[in-house]
């Protein structure tokens, strides 16, 4: 079992250093292409200023996002976005680099980092995965020095997070994507596997909350943060998983979680400001939502509109909002929260990985993988 602890890691509650507020925020936002994407990377962080981010005196966490064992186009981070940071980390100067893996009751990491081809990109650099889900990865009792919106109320026994999380950099690899519960996933939505355990599905009715408390026990933790975000194909309709991939060509990066993903939202076609986590954290100061107050810097995006929606629904998903938010919210913690909650892992294994993907996903994946050019990159690792 995952060991956990009440015994206050050494740093656990690290002097919390200046982040950008409202009103200061910058995103760096570059069209790529497979010949050229490497590079691109490498010139992206140096506009979103990743060296005044992230200090070089300590280590560097690279939180890789798998939202799905199987390969499938816009779901995870992509080999190319993680060999891309972490040439660029090294060519910065930043020594020592810690790639952390978290899995789900449905995912499965090991697998994951496998068949996304990231093992093969962090076996070419000598970088083992740490999988936060394993034996032997401490997770600590953490108390936020900041005021939660609902994680303590959640979680009274304590806020459990990775004692190895504590006092590094982390530099967070999502996808640009939609999805069924928050509209939109991102940089602050790939916190929520990293430093919650296998119970983080208790907090689901109130997931918006929920990543705002988690960016404000971020910035208590860690003394730089950072995202680089994959756009090169990006996924429409009902996310994370069930989703159309469309070839986008796009990257972002930015020290702000906010911004990198107001941006996100943005060039989807939301008004980042409506989308609930990112106006509660942009309204708490921890960063800025609000396009009138982001410079973005590298491409000039005014007029980009991709139309996404963030209506559409899955067969799973429907189920789960009647838990939460629906008819059924009075059985919420029988149906998730008690004995009996292997019923639903069950249901979402069985309708996403042997209905969704076997008779809708695995098609789509085979059409990027052999009829695009970023598909062929994906072949080549």
């Amino acid at each position: 079992m995952t060991t956990t602890t009440d015994r206050p890691g050494p740093g656990v509650q690290p002097a919390a250093p200046e982040r950008p507020g409202k009103g200061t925020a910058k995103v760096a936002v570059l069209f790529t292409a497979p010949e050229t994407v490497l590079e691109d990377i490498g010139r992206l962080m140096t506009l979103a200023e990743v060296e005044r981010a992230l200090p070089k005196d300590v280590e560097t966490l690279l939180k890789i996002n798998i939202s799905w064992q199987h390969y499938y186009p816009a779901c995870s981070t992509t080999p190319w976005q993680l060999e891309g940071v972490i040439r660029a980390l090294h060519g910065a100067g930043y020594g020592s680099l810690i790639p952390a893996q978290n899995g789900t009751v449905v995912v499965d990491s090991h697998e994951g980092e496998v068949n996304n081809k990231h093992a093969a990109v962090l076996d070419r650099y000598g970088l083992p995965s740490v999988h936060l889900n394993d034996p032997g990865v401490e997770w600590v009792r953490y108390e936020p020095r900041g005021k939660m919106l609902v994680l303590d109320q959640i979680f009274p026994e304590g806020i459990r997070i990775p004692g190895l999380f504590i006092g590094k950099n982390i530099v967070h690899l999502p996808t640009v994507k939609t999805h069924v519960f928050t509209t939109i996933t991102g940089a602050m939505k790939n916190a929520f596997g990293g430093l919650l355990n296998f119970k983080r599905h208790w907090t689901h009715s109130v997931i918006h909350e929920t990543l705002v408390d988690l960016l404000t026990i971020q910035q208590e933790i860690h003394p730089g943060i950072f995202a680089v975000t994959d756009g090169t194909i990006a996924g429409d309709g009902p996310g994370p998983r069930a989703m159309r991939p469309v070839v986008k060509n796009v990257i972002l990066a930015s020290a702000d979680q906010v911004a990198i993903d107001a941006t996100a939202a943005r060039l989807m076609g939301f008004d980042p400001l409506s989308i609930p986590f990112l106006r509660l954290a942009h309204e708490r100061g921890l960063g800025c939502a609000d396009p009138r107050h982001i410079e973005v810097v590298g491409e000039d995006i005014s007029g980009v509109n991709w139309r996404f929606t963030g209506k559409e629904e899955t067969f799973a998903s429907r189920g789960q909002k009647l838990i939460y938010w629906g008819p059924l919210k009075p059985l919420e913690n029988l149906l998730l929260r008690s004995p009996v909650v292997p019923w639903a892992y069950l249901a979402s294994n069985l309708y996403f990985n042997h209905y969704w993907y076997r008779f809708i996903g695995a098609a789509r994946a085979e059409r990027v993988l052999h009829h695009t050019e970023w598909g062929r990159l994906f072949q080549r690792y």
